[in-house]
């Protein structure tokens, strides 16, 4: 890999320009320094099991040279440039898989990097608790993709993705999510829509979103977004997760919290559909509108054709008199005065990332075309629904390209 010779080489480099200098590397007496580790999450906890439960991780991306050369590092600088450079290494490796036709599954690539997470925290290492949890930062931001953004083929038009970890892991480990293979099938491809005489071209970029409240508590989506709606700099952005029988484009996002399930580190809110939670925003309440409208060509995107039924999703859920009620509103004025328990997308972090995105899009006076599509479930994996779910929502994408 080439990631050994970045470390080899960054060390050389360091040890001829700072070689007197206490911090150089290998040379320094490890008597002298302080080794430190850290406790693993609960999602690396389930990593040896899920080895054994799914051989096939062990042997899907070889960093073992990045593992011998682990323990020579001491300057930060160097580990943070190993680790960002690691995390691409597998976020391309395993989009290239997946574009290849090699695999039709996202849990590898959740696996490993949870598996590579595990083996920095766990070993003997040269670096304060609070060095070594950027330094994870850093891997983890890169083997999301996040390293990977830029936009550089000549097309009319771009488009930006973002799908999910799988999730519910202790109800089945094995679990996959469509959302995620997809934004691997797609990321760095071109799309085209072509009508009578006439081609337009899309590029689309994508990264993949972690299951887990406090990142979205933490601002994870409005950093992530903020500079696109900014700039005005992509021409649709679509948030996915995995939801019910069919296709979903949720027309209404809500601004409550009210499911019960866990998150991927099995943190509970404590929210349910009688007591809907408002979110946090950096130790602040998420402030917004109960319910808030999406902006996608939905009417274009429901005509791809594929196995399944593409919905316009209206039917959200509000408190009223202390108990939830469903109801289906044909516009936004509609729900004014209302109580969020769902929206389209559910009370889960699905709805969250759909509502996040459009707020943010509304404060900062983006015109970019924003919402979220909802992939029919699938029970833990399944090779044959994951490229029929993910043919189709390519297809969708395409057809989107006559209306943006």
């Amino acid at each position: 890999m080439r990631l050994s010779t970045a470390i080899l080489t960054a060390l050389s480099i360091s040890l001829l320009t700072v070689s007197l200098s206490a911090s150089a590397l290998t040379s320094v007496d490890s008597n002298s320094v302080s080794s430190h580790k850290t406790e693993l999450t609960i999602e690396e906890q389930r990593v040896k099991k899920a080895q054994q439960a799914m051989p096939m991780l062990k042997g899907y991306f070889d960093w073992s040279d990045f593992k011998s050369d682990w323990s020579m590092v001491s300057d930060f600088s160097i580990a943070q440039r190993a680790m960002n450079e690691l995390g691409d290494e597998l976020w391309q490796y395993s989009k290239q898989q997946a574009q290849l036709g090699n695999i039709v599954d996202d849990r590898p690539l959740y696996w490993t990097r949870l598996a590579i997470q595990s083996f920095i925290k766990s070993t003997q290492n040269r670096f304060t608790s609070i060095e070594l949890e950027s330094l994870v930062e850093v891997f983890e931001k890169s083997s999301r993709g996040y390293s990977d953004m830029g936009y550089v083929k000549s097309t009319e038009k771009r488009m930006f993705l973002t799908g999910f970890d799988p999730f519910l892991l202790d109800r089945n480990l094995k679990q996959s999510n469509p959302s995620g293979l997809a934004v691997l099938l797609l990321d760095g491809t071109v799309i085209e829509y072509k009508q009578g005489g006439k081609t337009i071209t899309a590029e689309i970029n994508t990264v993949m979103v972690p299951v887990r409240y406090a990142d979205f508590d933490q601002g994870e989506i409005e950093n992530l977004l903020a500079p696109f709606y900014a700039l005005n700099s992509v021409d649709l952005i679509s948030t996915i997760s995995m939801g019910r029988s069919d296709f979903d484009l949720e027309h209404f996002p809500g601004l409550r919290r009210s499911a019960t399930a866990p998150d991927n580190v099995n943190v509970y809110t404590g929210a349910n559909k009688t007591n809907p939670l408002v979110p946090s925003l950096l130790a602040a309440s998420l402030i917004g509108d109960e319910f808030v409208l999406f902006s996608l060509p939905y009417k274009a995107m429901m005509k791809a054709k594929g196995s399944y039924k593409v919905n316009d999703n209206r039917g959200v859920t509000i408190l009223e008199a202390g108990e939830a009620k469903d109801i289906t509103a044909n516009s936004l004025s509609e729900l004014t005065d209302k109580v969020s328990v769902q929206g389209g997308g559910g009370g889960y972090l699905s709805n969250e990332i759909s509502y996040r995105s459009i707020v943010l899009r509304n404060r900062l006076g983006s015109t970019i075309p924003t919402g979220h599509i909802h992939t029919p479930r699938i029970s833990g994996f399944d090779a044959g629904i994951n490229r029929k779910i993910t043919t189709q929502i390519e297809a969708m994408l395409v057809q989107a390209l006559a209306e943006i």
